[in-house]
Parts: structure tokens; sequence; C-alpha cells
């Protein structure tokens, strides 16, 4: 086995397909292939359930995928430090986001990150709920995470680092039914519709909470992808909770940010592995963390 074997059996996990793996890493396909066959031979097991053409992880597959993650990410870091000893001249960072902390503060601490370190890049992945950035960390997909949640979920082997906090906001429209300068409380919101995330994310939960208060509220749209929700408040679907890290865009596409009352809040926080980071994952914490303390 080998460093190389390594990254061609996670590509062809992260891509589905000897194909499209192939193709991403600039490699023939018949090589790919030879090179996981010589891989299950190593190992003296199948990885993948070969389906026609679809290939389907094994148990033992699925045993093989974190182990090489945490490989592939260990070299990854020794080339980089030994990288960095000639300075912070180049290097990425992978970071999973979720939706609404990739709005703010994520866009406000790259910035920050980028001119800082402008040889440095950032590669940003997507998550929709705590426990899918927290994965991803865990696993070695990133090294670091961005979430928010209600309450900052546990996890071994994995430091979570406060960042704040973020509060809900009742995005409507203009011509709607509150005006612009309205504090809403639950009690407003009944018999409006509503258009919500899926099931895991804090907005969907506080709207839960507000219906298991006694209000009525129609859902009308579930939708996991947040860049639909204000076109669909706009165009008068419904209302929606939101993170108020998208009050500003919200603003600019004419929609009313309303407070809500009682408040509600989600804790913003930047996961990382306990082990060692590459120096760009640790310049990218520390701009983080400094940022955090010039807020509070």
């Amino acid at each position: 086995m080998d460093a190389r074997q390594l990254v061609y059996f996670l590509a062809v996990v992260d891509h589905g397909g000897v194909h499209r793996a192939a193709a991403a890493l600039y490699l023939a396909q018949p090589s790919l292939s030879q090179a996981i066959r010589a891989l299950e031979r190593d190992l003296g097991q199948d990885l993948f359930h070969r389906v026609g053409r679809r290939l389907v992880l094994t148990n033992a597959g699925h045993a093989l995928v974190e182990p090489a993650r945490q490989v592939v990410r260990g070299l990854d870091t020794a080339r980089a430090s030994v990288a960095s000893t000639a300075g912070l001249a180049v290097g990425r960072v992978e970071i999973a986001a979720m939706p609404s902390q990739a709005v703010q503060p994520l866009s406000h601490l790259i910035t920050e990150f980028t001119t800082r370190h402008p040889g440095l890049s950032v590669t940003i992945r997507a998550a929709f709920t705590a426990p899918e950035v927290i994965e991803s960390v865990r696993t070695g997909v990133t090294e670091l995470g961005l979430l928010g949640a209600t309450e900052l979920p546990a996890a071994a082997d994995i430091r979570l680092i406060p960042l704040g906090r973020q509060r809900f906001v009742l995005i409507a429209p203009a011509n709607g039914p509150f005006h612009p300068d309205q504090v809403v409380h639950p009690e407003d919101l009944a018999g409006h519709r509503i258009v919500v995330g899926q099931p895991g994310t804090g907005m969907r939960r506080l709207v839960e909470q507000i219906r298991a208060g006694g209000v009525d509220l129609h859902q009308v749209v579930e939708t996991e992808h947040r860049e639909a929700i204000l076109p669909l408040v706009l165009s008068g679907v419904g209302l929606a909770v939101l993170a108020e890290s998208w009050s500003d865009l919200a603003h600019r596409a004419g929609a009313l940010v309303l407070t809500l009352e009682p408040p509600a809040h989600l804790t913003l926080a930047l996961a990382t592995r306990t082990t060692q980071l590459t120096p760009a994952a640790q310049a990218f914490l520390t701009v983080a963390t400094e940022t955090a303390e010039q807020a509070r």
C-alpha cells in the first residue's frame, strides 16, 4: 500500500466512480482501475462492489475511508510544514461551512485571512447541519469547519472554538403583513405561511418551537437550499426565519428584516481536530480567534 493508492481510492469514493475520479485526477481510467485492484490485492479484500458500471463501497471499503483520509491529510500536513519553513507563501485551507455561516462570518474571515496571507487560498465545502460539519472535520474531509447551533454538539477528538453568536430575524416581503419597524412576537405569526430549512437546522428548530407553543404556522416550503429562501419570500410565497447573517442581502433585495422577540440565537464555532494542522489551517485559526476576540 502506498499513499498514491489511497489518494486514488478516496477520489473514487468522493467522485462516485472511476470515470469521474480519473477525470479529476487527470489520469487514464485503466490506470486508476489497476491501482484500485492492486490496493485490494494488498489488503486481501474487495473495497467496492461492482454493480454494472457503478462502484459501491463494501464493509472493508467503508472501514478504510477514515484511516485513508488521515494518512493523506497527514502527508499534506508534512509537506505544508516543510514548505512553510520558507514562509507562508503558498498553501490551501479547506473549510466545511453551513450556509448561513458561509455568508457571515466566513466571508469576513476569508477577507482578513487572504489580506494577511495573499499567497494562501481557501476551499469551502458545503455542510447543511452542525453534525455534518463535525463529521467532515472528524473524517479528515476538511481540516476546519464553521458551524452554528442552538447548542454546540459534543464530539470526540474535535475542538470547538466559540466565535460569538448570531441572532435569528424574520424576513418578510416589503408589501407583506408587517411594517418596517415592527418587532414581531410569536403570536403575530399566527395564520401566516412560512418557508423553512430541513430538519436539524437552527431555523427549523425555532419554527417548530413557535408552532409547539400553539401558534398556527403553515409550512409551505421546506428547502435545503438557503439561497432559494430569499427569492421565495420576495415573491410572496411565505415568511422565513433566518440567521442575521442574511440581513444585508435581504435589505439589498428589498425585503424587510424584522426583530423577533423573545430573541433566539445560534452559537458559532470553528471546529478543528486536536491533531496537528497544516500551517495554512493554523493561520486561518489564528485569524478567526483574533477576529472573535476583537468583536467581544
